[in-house]
């Protein structure tokens, strides 16, 4: 029998667009029940044309559309974006934000949004009143004064007296001359400079460090979590909206909307059944959703059903087959055994071995299988105990994971179109027998669920070993099944949308010096269910930044380089929303763009992490040092290095894949993790985050200071913050583990295999010696500008523009402390950052099989997912026994690491 739980929150309506982002649910809401949701549909704008009511799956043939919604309101009201509740502090305002700001000298508190001639008038009196103190103090042995003229004209006929006036104006005006080119020389007049290179760089560091308001985070984060919003939904849409809003409000630039229609696939209600139907006498079917996680079952909002995404439609049944975590290995083990899995559904858990779920599906797929569960066992994800927060991930007994099931370390964004932006009229490849999609169905299930599943195989098959038993309580025998076992109906019905809308929403802050090139902060929007930590955590401190960088706007202030703000859709489905937006936009993302910071489940506990190019070493270690964890009243950068903690790779998993691995755009994801939370279930939701996760809001607020002094010091350090040196060191670190990994794949092997890594060494020494003579040109700049008390001549300024983007036809090696230049003449080069060069981008390049990824450093592991491989596609050969092609990879590698680091002196 089908489980009818659902049905009771099934016609239950989405909120419109005024009522999602009002505080107070309307009269109606409160009370409504099954029998009115229609009328009260129709009374919120939400049904169709022909009156039926638009639910957030879409369902039939006449297809999802995204709501109908009352126009945005012109202004932000306090309760807009902050719940009834929230004690918002006074010093929000916007009076008490200019205060602050005068007072730092950040601006003129005269000004009221000027950002042109008035800052320009503002800075060059400040330095004009500076040199005039200085030379006011100074003292001279003598005293001096200006000639008086006053006896001499006295004496002189008138017409000489006009004579001496004029010679006195032509002195005057000599003088006048003077002083002018004086100030541009020293540049007092800025010309050509802004943000750091003012007095005020360290202020504005400061001020947005202080004025992070964790209670606006929490209000943020509360709003967030009010409904569903997985992508493409209404209450994705509405959100959408509410965030553009927000960036728009904040005096962002270009702010918009930008959709792409892309494949993803929807539940039905009574489309899904796991079920045991022989033999008869052990009958059982699966509870399969979650139970109600709002205190207010009346209320509109709506739990999301139980799916995977991009999971294969299916109505099979079959043996059931026990395959711990689902590994190419796990299913070898079985094989090794006689126990054989063709035809049958095996069930599988969660984490281990094989931490992608995708890759657990195409194991079982490859094996034979015709479809798989994957369950969360509790060894992995906990017990709820009261208000205890058990180690471990927690999760209560009828906790679902939900998740995509696309292959996201083969293929990433929509898998329709991969290797071009899915826009309206883009061309898209079939969905059958796609590389980025599993072909068994499949869906996920709680514990209370997989406990009847595992007690029926008792006596089926062989014992599992010790390592596979899980932490399932009451199971006893832990068995393998076999072809003997119970028979399992696996139905997945479900809707599917080749061309389905989802909604970016970027927003933007131009630089004054290099307004094309930029630093881009993104975090997604869309959840599986409320997306308490994930993603609401980072999309919440998110927000909290684009409000004081767009008050800072308001008030004046321009960074050097553009910062682009950006709220991702569809990330939950492949990295869909910011893949598409770079493959939309690669060529000048390659060009321009410097960096990415990534948010996503930013806040599930105390402990700072980070992921990055090591480029991005130096820079982090001092935002850490000047941040402070809220509890243990140490800096960030001691307990980092107290816990021998390092930069780690970027694998797969998040936002950051497609800038990294695609357009060579260096990039960076920053979190606070802690043991664990409710993954992907309804209970990752705002009250899990006030008991368990940052009740106070303290590590929200300090990830924010972080954020913020991060873009800071990439979007207004007058010299950009990259650690070369780093880098190089790093890449000799991983050659060393390429070497050690391939000497263990090819043990045993014949010995007279040709394959070695000593080129890629070589490019690696090279890598480290031109690093540190590149990094040299650094210290000279800061000698000779802090020298000169901050000031920076106009003939500097341009060789820092070179140094900075590297890319003009000549590069400049030159000893700076007399600013004498060896110019090596060099071909005509386009040369955005040094990590677009690490990118194999001749024809037909890019890892062989993966072609999408281009980095020839970093990409996910072929069959991990979120793990991070060094030379990916060397260990890809390595990982098939094929050392000609491993040697090949290397070679080339070797070649590209060698011209790269070769780009960075000519």
């Amino acid at each position: 029998m089908v489980n009818e739980k659902f049905n009771k929150y099934e016609n239950l309506p989405i909120p419109t667009y005024e009522e999602a982002t009002s505080s107070r649910p309307t009269s109606a809401q409160s009370h409504l029940g099954v029998g009115e949701a229609s009328s009260d549909a129709e009374r919120q704008g939400l049904l169709g044309r022909n009156g039926d009511e638009m639910r957030p799956w879409r369902g039939g043939t006449s297809g999802y559309q995204p709501p109908t919604v009352e126009s945005a309101r012109s202004s932000l009201e306090s309760d807009y974006f902050l719940p009834s509740s929230a004690d918002v502090s006074p010093r929000s305002s916007d009076d008490e934000f200019r205060r602050e700001v005068a007072e730092m000298e950040v601006l003129d508190p005269s000004v009221d949004g000027a950002v042109g001639s008035s800052r320009i008038r503002n800075q060059l009196s400040k330095r004009i009143t500076s040199l005039t103190n200085t030379l006011s103090s100074i003292h001279l042995p003598f005293e001096f004064r200006f000639p008086s003229f006053d006896f001499i004209r006295s004496r002189l006929p008138e017409n000489r007296a006009v004579i001496w006036a004029n010679i006195g104006r032509f002195i005057a005006l000599i003088f006048v001359l003077l002083l002018v080119y004086t100030l541009f020389v020293s540049d007092v007049f800025p010309v050509g400079r802004s943000g750091a290179g003012q007095p005020h760089g360290e202020a504005v560091r400061a001020f947005v460090q202080g004025f992070v308001d964790e209670n606006r985070i929490r209000g943020y984060l509360e709003r967030l979590t009010a409904y569903d919003h997985v992508a493409g939904t209404e209450g994705d849409y509405i959100l959408a909206k509410w965030v553009e809003e927000l960036f728009a409000t904040a005096n962002l630039e270009q702010v918009e909307l930008k959709e792409y229609q892309v494949y993803l696939n929807y539940p039905r209600a009574s489309g899904r059944r796991v079920a045991i139907i022989h033999p008869p006498e052990m009958a059982w079917e699966a509870h399969l959703e979650e139970e109600s996680v709002y205190d207010d079952p009346n209320a509109y909002k709506k739990q999301t059903l139980v799916f995977h995404g991009h999971s294969r439609a299916g109505n099979i049944t079959g043996p059931l087959i026990y395959a711990n975590y689902g590994s190419r290995e796990d299913f070898k083990t079985l094989a090794d055994s006689g126990i054989d899995v063709k035809g049958a559904i095996v069930l599988v858990r969660y984490y281990g071995t094989q931490g992608d779920r995708a890759l657990k599906v195409k194991a079982a797929e490859l094996a034979g299988a015709v479809g798989c569960i994957i369950y969360s066992d509790p060894m992995e994800d906990g017990f709820r105990r009261g208000d205890a927060w058990p180690a471990g991930r927690w999760m209560p007994s009828d906790g679902v994971q939900r998740g995509a099931v696309s292959l996201m370390s083969w293929i990433i964004g929509d898998v329709l179109t991969p290797g071009w932006a899915s826009t309206k009229d883009a061309k898209r490849i079939s969905k059958e027998d796609n590389a980025g999609l599993v072909n068994i169905p499949s869906l996920p299930l709680a514990w209370r669920d997989a406990q009847r599943l595992l007690q029926v195989l008792k006596s089926y098959g062989r014992k599992v070993p010790a390592d596979w038993i899980g932490g399932v309580p009451d199971v006893g025998e832990w068995w393998s099944g076999d072809q003997t076992s119970p028979i399992v109906h696996l139905s997945n019905l479900q809707d599917e949308e080749e061309k389905q809308p989802i909604w970016n929403v970027l927003g933007r802050i131009s630089g004054l010096e290099q307004r094309e090139k930029q630093i881009i902060v993104g975090n997604h929007r869309d959840a599986w269910c409320l997306g308490g930590s994930d993603p609401g955590s980072g999309t919440a401190i998110l927000l909290e930044v684009v409000r004081i960088f767009g008050e800072l706007v308001k008030q004046g202030w321009r960074p050097l380089r553009t910062i682009v703000f950006a709220n991702w859709d569809g990330e939950e489905y492949n990295l869909i929303g910011s893949t598409e937006w770079v493959e939309d936009n690669v060529q000048d993302l390659r060009q321009n763009g410097m960096s990415y910071i990534n948010l996503d489940a930013a806040v599930t506990g105390s402990e700072f992490n980070a992921s990055a190019s090591p480029l991005f070493q130096r820079v982090l270690l001092h935002v850490l040092d000047r941040t402070a964890d809220p509890t243990k009243n140490r800096t960030l950068r001691s307990l980092w290095d107290e816990n021998g903690n390092q930069l780690q790779g970027l694998g797969a998993g998040s936002d950051y894949v497609a800038f990294q691995d695609i357009a060579g755009t260096s990039s960076l994801d920053i979190s606070f993790e802690g043991p664990g939370f409710p993954y992907h279930s309804c209970y990752d939701n705002f009250e899990w985050m006030k008991k368990f996760g940052d009740p106070d809001f303290q590590y929200h607020k300090v990830l924010a200071q972080v954020l913020a002094l991060l873009v800071l010091e990439l979007a207004d350090r007058q010299v950009l913050p990259y650690d070369f040196k780093a880098y190089a060191f790093a890449v000799k670190g991983y050659v060393n583990d390429l070497d050690a990994y391939a000497k263990k794949q090819m043990k045993g092997e014949d010995q007279g295999a040709s394959f070695n890594v000593e080129r890629l060494q070589q490019a690696a020494d090279q890598f480290v010696r031109n690093a540190e003579i590149f990094q040299q040109w650094e210290q000279e700049w800061s000698d000779i500008v802090y020298a000169s008390g901050g000031f920076e001549s106009n003939v500097l300024t341009q060789h820092r523009i070179s140094h900075n983007s590297r890319s003009e036809n000549t590069f400049y090696l030159f000893t700076l402390k007399y600013e004498k230049a060896l110019w090596l003449t060099q071909q005509p080069k386009s040369v955005a950052n040094f990590e677009t060069h690490l990118l194999d981008l001749e024809e037909g390049g890019g890892l062989p099989g993966r072609e999408q990824f281009k980095h020839v450093i970093f990409a996910p592991q072929a069959w991990s997912g979120y793990d991070t491989a060094y030379f990916p596609a060397v260990r890809d050969a390595l990982d098939q026994r094929n050392w000609s092609l491993a040697q090949q990879q290397v070679d080339k590698a070797a070649a590209i690491l060698s011209k790269a680091s070769d780009k960075l002196l000519h």
